[in-house]
C-alpha cells in the first residue's frame, strides 16, 4: 500500500479484468466499465503488453479474478431476489459493480469498503474516465486491522437488522488471522440471510510440486511489491471454523468446481489454475 495510492495488487487486478474484456470471449464477467477504469494508461498497456497478459499464467490469473466476481455477484442476484438490498464489498479497490448496479432501482444500496489511499485514488480515476458515481454507493474508508468494521460502516448508513450481502475478494490472505476472524466473526452476527463470498489461498505444503512451484513464484511478486501473502488455509478445517461462528451454509469452490460452473467447454481453453478457492457462506 502506498500512503498516496491505491494498492498495486488492487491496480493490477483492474487492469486484468480490463484485459479479459478485451482478449476473452465469451466473457466470464461482463464489465463494460473495466476499461474506463484503468483509463488511456492502462488500455495501452493491455494492448501494447500482450505476452504480460496471455502467458499461461496470465490467462489462469484473469480467469481467476473473473470468476471469483461472478461468484460474488451471483450470490448477490440470488440475495437480491430473496429481499436483501444491502451489499457491501469489503476491500472493494478499483471493482467496478457499484457503476454498473443492475440493481440500483430495486433499492440495493452498495457499501465500499476500503483503505483511505486507495479509495482517494479510485475516486480520481472515476472523475477522469467520466464515470458518474450513483447516489447508491457509500465509501467506507477503514484500515481492517486497526478500526472497527461494525462501527464505520454503522456511521455510514448500514443498516445491520438487516440481511446482507459481503464481497471480500483478493484481500483474506493479505491480513493476519485474527483480523481475518474479527470481520467473519460480524458477518455471521447478521441477520439471517446474510452471505459472504472471499476467496482465499490454501495452505502451501497441501499443494502438489507443480503448483507449489506457480505459487511460490507468484507470492513472491506480491512480497516484491510490498503486499505479502500473510494467511492460509486448510479447506475443510476452515469450513468448521465457519460453521463454529454462526454460518448454517458453506460452499467451498475450488479450480475444478469453478471451471465447470463457470469455464466449461471453452474453445479458448481458459481455465483457472486450482489454487485459489472461493468459499461461499450464509447465517
Amino acid at each position: 500500500m502506498e500512503v498516496d495510492g491505491p494498492s498495486r495488487t488492487a491496480y493490477r487486478v483492474a487492469l486484468r479484468r480490463a484485459a479479459h474484456q478485451v482478449l476473452d470471449r465469451p466473457l466470464i464477467l461482463a464489465d463494460p466499465v473495466a476499461l474506463p477504469m484503468v483509463g488511456a494508461a492502462g488500455r495501452a498497456r493491455i494492448e501494447g503488453a500482450l505476452a504480460e497478459f496471455d502467458t499461461p499464467f496470465g490467462r489462469a490469473l484473469r480467469t481467476f479474478l473473473a470468476v471469483r466476481s461472478r461468484v460474488a455477484e451471483d450470490a448477490l442476484a440470488q440475495a437480491v431476489d430473496a429481499g436483501v438490498r444491502q451489499y457491501v464489498l469489503l476491500g472493494a479497490g478499483l471493482d467496478t459493480f457499484a457503476y454498473r448496479n443492475p440493481f440500483a432501482e430495486r433499492g440495493v444500496r452498495v457499501f465500499e469498503v476500503d483503505h483511505p489511499a486507495t479509495q482517494a485514488f479510485k475516486r480520481r480515476a472515476l472523475a477522469e474516465s467520466g464515470i458518474a458515481v450513483p447516489p447508491s454507493v457509500t465509501y467506507v474508508p477503514i484500515d481492517f486491522e486497526r478500526q472497527s468494521l461494525a462501527a464505520e460502516l454503522g456511521a455510514a448508513g448500514f443498516r445491520a437488522a438487516e440481511p446482507a450481502v459481503y464481497a471480500w475478494l483478493g484481500v483474506v490472505m493479505y491480513l493476519t488471522r485474527p483480523a481475518i476472524d474479527a470481520t467473519l466473526s460480524l458477518i455471521a452476527a447478521g441477520a439471517r440471510g446474510t452471505t459472504v463470498v472471499f476467496d482465499y489461498t490454501e495452505s502451501p505444503e497441501r499443494l502438489d510440486p507443480i503448483r507449489r512451484m506457480v505459487f511460490d513464484g507468484f507470492a513472491a511478486r506480491v512480497a516484491a511489491i510490498g503486499e505479502p501473502f500473510v494467511s492460509f488455509f486448510d479447506p475443510e478445517a476452515l469450513a468448521a471454523d465457519l460453521r463454529r461462528m454462526g454460518f448454517t451454509e458453506t460452499e467451498d469452490l475450488d479450480g475444478a468446481a469453478l471451471n465447470a460452473r463457470y469455464a466449461a467447454g471453452r474453445s479458448d481453453g481458459l481455465q483457472v489454475s486450482g489454487m485459489g478457492h472461493v468459499m461461499w457462506a450464509r447465517v
